[in-house]
């Protein structure tokens, strides 16, 4: 959700097309400044060890506990490298390579992936590197570098891009002279027990496990009370199917070719008590969403029980990323609010509730940094936020998030958050325009994968600029054709009229552009829902089912004298 200026978190910026061109006349520079080409001779030998990965990650060191081995995908035998970028860590993986002095080789690896870079450091002469941007199949990067006259051995590397997707490498080559390190070196020996095993989040009936990864392996073993209850190809798993409220005590093992390791020092956990948390008050067959802000910007600071009884679903806004990839947290900022507890916020979700409300944790907004890209992330987001539904009582999820998303596995998030909360769970999105122009956006694969359990989407009207209609057509922000000509695609593009709201800005200082008077608002709305009030652009048929509208946000409505909502919220209920 973008936040106006003046938000103490700094704004959004798309710099990903800089990246890639940057990069890569960085890259093209290292590459060409030595003009090396090499032919490897018969006699060469490949000096990198444990090169096919299949000794899990012995001889290879990743930063941060970015790399782990999997069995799939592989190029050659059963095993590759994958690394996952996190935060300001770009998954680098590592390992020293014996050479020998005034010597050519050739360093080659396949990759699959996200941005996927190979190099070498320490060459004593000019150190190369090459890159790809990524691909769906694998790829092979090659290169080739010249030791100086004194070096014995040099850094070979991988390594992904910050906030890109996590990337595979298989087979590396540092192919020339032996340089007596032995090749490829030995075969797996039996890892050594996982060290660092410590409990996450609890529900009901599952709780999440993490541990630190042990050289040489290539899957874990985790045990709930001695009996073996899952495994793991990485560092994390969720033990689920347990009973609510209860103590147990949890071990894991590290695994490869060679056998299975003695299991690690055991943790107990006790699963959560039966919250309420989960399915609440239905909601409307039309209805208002607003966005309620948990710190100050400079809009009216609110209690949750100072938001107009016009909005029938009222997001909290936001949760916040954990180390852990896809899992969240949320705190109250109990200072930027004026002083406002945990105790009375709490207290103030089962105010509204007993009013007929939906209160829901909104996840990401403009500057959110979760990333659901995988099995164990989409796991640890439903976890989380199942976790935060029965401490908090929340009665649902809104995904906001600005910054990327993987319709894959959001599906699997949200259908294995639906699966814990059961039926009644409340699931709204706000994407920007950009996700929603075609069906094969991320946003829209995801909107359609879930339709059976979605709520409604409340696409961001504003902060845009033009976009094509579902005409053709294009269309300027902050005119009621630019409401309904987009809203249109959705509306024809598989989504049901129940699931479309209209997401616009309360005041000129909610957002940066696009912000329209409530009363184009509610033409837009009259517009979709009965044909009439339209501009322009007028859709071939209705939707009287039309869900209703959202706002960024609540206090910025209240800044304002609350003339939003006072407009927009009984107009929405008159719909037909």
């Amino acid at each position: 959700m973008q936040r106006s200026a003046g938000s103490r978190r700094r704004r959004r910026h798309n710099s990903r097309p800089f990246l890639g061109g940057a990069m890569a006349v960085i890259a093209a520079g290292a590459l060409t400044v030595t003009g090396l080409v090499s032919t490897a001779q018969a006699a060469d030998v490949n000096n990198a060890k444990n090169a096919g990965f299949e000794s899990g990650l012995a001889n290879w060191s990743c930063s941060a506990g970015s790399g782990a081995t999997v069995s799939t995908p592989v190029r050659s035998g059963t095993s590759a490298l994958k690394a996952t970028p996190a935060g300001q860590d770009h998954a680098k993986c590592t390992q020293t390579v014996a050479v020998k002095p005034n010597s050519t080789y050739a360093l080659s690896s396949w990759v699959q992936g996200g941005y996927a870079y190979l190099g070498v450091t320490g060459s004593g002469t000019t150190d190369v590197s090459t890159w790809t941007p990524g691909s769906s199949t694998w790829t092979k990067l090659s290169t080739s570098f010249k030791t100086g006259a004194n070096t014995t051995s040099v850094t070979v590397y991988t390594h992904g891009w910050y906030g890109q997707s996590a990337y595979f490498a298989d087979d590396v080559e540092v192919t020339g002279p032996d340089g007596g390190g032995g090749g490829d070196g030995p075969g797996p020996v039996i890892p050594s027990a996982p060290a660092g095993l410590a409990a996450g989040a609890t529900t009901t009936s599952s709780v999440a496990l993490s541990w630190n990864a042990v050289s040489g392996a290539t899957g874990y073993k985790v045990y709930r009370d001695g009996v073996q209850a899952t495994t793991s190809t990485g560092t994390s798993a969720t033990v689920t199917g347990l009973a609510a409220d209860t103590a147990y005590q949890f071990s894991v093992s590290a695994t490869n070719a060679a056998g299975e390791s003695v299991k690690s020092a055991a943790v107990s956990a006790r699963t959560a008590k039966p919250g309420t948390g989960g399915p609440g008050p239905a909601v409307p067959k039309h209805a208002v969403t607003g966005y309620w802000q948990n710190f100050n910007n400079g809009a009216a600071v609110q209690k949750l029980t100072d938001v107009p009884a016009d909005y029938d679903i009222i997001a909290v806004s936001f949760a916040d990323a954990t180390p852990t990839p896809g899992a969240v947290t949320f705190k109250l900022d109990t200072a930027g609010l004026n002083g406002y507890t945990d105790a009375q916020f709490r207290a103030d979700i089962k105010t509204k509730q007993a009013q007929g409300k939906n209160i829901i944790i909104s996840i990401g907004g403009e500057l959110g940094t979760i990333r659901v890209d995988n099995d164990a992330s989409a796991t640890a987001f439903a976890n989380s936020v199942y976790a935060l539904m029965q401490d908090y009582g929340f009665n649902g999820v809104d995904i906001d998030l600005e910054n990327g998303l993987n319709a894959t596995y959001m599906t699997k998030a949200l259908r294995q958050l639906s699966a814990k909360a059961g039926s009644g769970l409340v699931i709204t999105m706000a994407p920007q325009t950009i996700d929603m122009q075609s069906t094969s956006g991320e946003y829209f694969k995801t909107a359609l994968n879930v339709k059976d359990i979605l709520t409604v989407v409340n696409m961001q009207y504003y902060n845009s600029g033009s976009m094509l209609g579902c005409d053709g057509k294009v269309y300027s922000q902050g005119s009621v054709d630019f409401l309904t000509a987009l809203a249109c695609i959705q509306l024809e593009g598989g989504l049901d009229p129940s699931q479309v709201g209209i997401g616009v800005p309360a005041s000129t200082r909610g957002a940066g552009s696009g912000y329209v008077a409530p009363s184009v608002v509610n033409a837009a709305l009259d517009c979709l829902a009965k044909g009439t009030n339209c501009g322009s652009f007028k859709p071939s048929k209705t939707y009287p089912s039309l869900r209703g509208a959202m706002t960024w946000s609540t206090n910025w409505d209240a800044t304002a004298g609350n003339a939003w909502s006072k407009a927009v919220g009984p107009h929405v209920r008159s719909l037909p």
